[in-house]
């Protein structure tokens, strides 16, 4: 469906994005996407029947840095590391220069005083764009399946 570079692309997109948010840098996580952009967070069952019902809903970059502002200065949570696998995308289509995909993820938490945890499972569906820049995130929805979330959700899926 797509060629080597591309899938490539994509996968590096994928790898950048799972290093950047594990690795605690929040300034490079909006970077990821384009400046009308979707990131949403929602529970399987919502999302199978179509309710539009999100955990987190942000729709333009500037939300997003508005996210990582909280993060950085604002939000007040017992500190932990998080740790991401995620599984290797596949291309569902290519339709008028827009790229959708999706990929199995797990998120491991880890407070600084605890052992780690599967913190939150489930799959993003993304549609990827080529910019000037490279590939980036016009829509990442994170389809989390189990409806039952510890605490809260701080850090970006």
């Amino acid at each position: 469906m797509v060629d080597m570079q591309t899938w490539f692309g994509i996968q590096q997109l994928y790898a950048d994005y799972a290093s950047a948010v594990d690795s605690g840098q929040w300034d490079l996580w909006p970077e990821f996407f384009t400046e009308q952009c979707v990131y949403k967070l929602q529970p399987r069952e919502n999302y199978e029947r179509g309710f539009p019902l999100s955990t987190l809903s942000l729709t333009s970059k500037g939300m997003l840095k508005d996210r990582v502002y909280g993060i950085s200065e604002t939000l007040y949570h017992d500190p932990y590391y998080q740790r991401h696998v995620v599984g290797a995308p596949i291309v569902r289509k290519v339709e008028e220069g827009r790229i959708y995909s999706e990929a199995n993820y797990a998120v491991f938490r880890t407070k600084y005083d605890k052992e780690s945890t599967v913190f939150n499972v489930g799959r993003y569906l993304d549609i990827i764009v080529q910019t000037p820049e490279g590939f980036k995130f016009a829509e990442r929805v994170c389809v989390y399946d189990s409806e039952m979330i510890p605490n809260s959700i701080i850090y970006p899926i």
